[in-house]
């Protein structure tokens, strides 16, 4: 454990449940996790303090200017799936954002590798105009699951795009 020595370096978790729906209209629950393909790299406070002391965006720095060299950071997509009767029975609130789901009950499931290969042209329009809230998903449209394998989906391919739920 320690401070991230840069964004490349740390995992990533969507704090929300998001529903998916497959093509057959079941509704499943998942938890999302991007694990850093790069390794956990960590600083001390003192390698904190010297390096913000001269770049206060020193980690942003670090991901743009890695993009733009070709050293493209990758993390490994997994994610946790739910049913209705599970989430129903489960002994804890599945959607409350400080519970993990336990990993023995809820197995993860890797789904790809998400790649960062291109830096932002417009930085407000691509960046800060950005809001990944789920509030912010149109109530018509929901993220579909494809092509799910076997029973206990041990693999799934995700759609690309958002389709209107009938």
């Amino acid at each position: 454990r320690g401070l991230p020595k840069s964004y490349r370096h740390v995992n990533g978790y969507g704090s929300h449940t998001y529903s998916l729906i497959n093509p057959s209209g079941e509704r499943f629950w998942v938890k999302f996790h991007f694990k850093t393909l790069q390794g956990i790299q960590t600083i001390t406070n003192a390698e904190a303090e010297a390096i913000v002391a001269k770049d206060r965006e020193s980690n942003q720095r670090d991901l743009f200017e890695n993009i733009q060299a070709g050293n493209f950071p990758k993390w490994s997509f997994e994610i946790q799936i739910m049913t209705n009767e599970q989430a129903k029975e489960c002994s804890f609130n599945p959607f409350d954002l400080t519970k993990v789901w336990p990993h023995k009950d809820y197995p993860m499931i890797k789904v790809g590798v998400m790649t960062l290969n291109e830096n932002p042209k417009n930085y407000f329009n691509e960046i800060e105009q950005a809001s990944f809230s789920p509030s912010n998903v149109v109530l018509e449209l929901v993220f579909h699951l494809i092509k799910c394998y076997k029973q206990e989906f041990s693999h799934i391919q995700m759609l690309t795009d958002i389709e209107l739920e009938h």
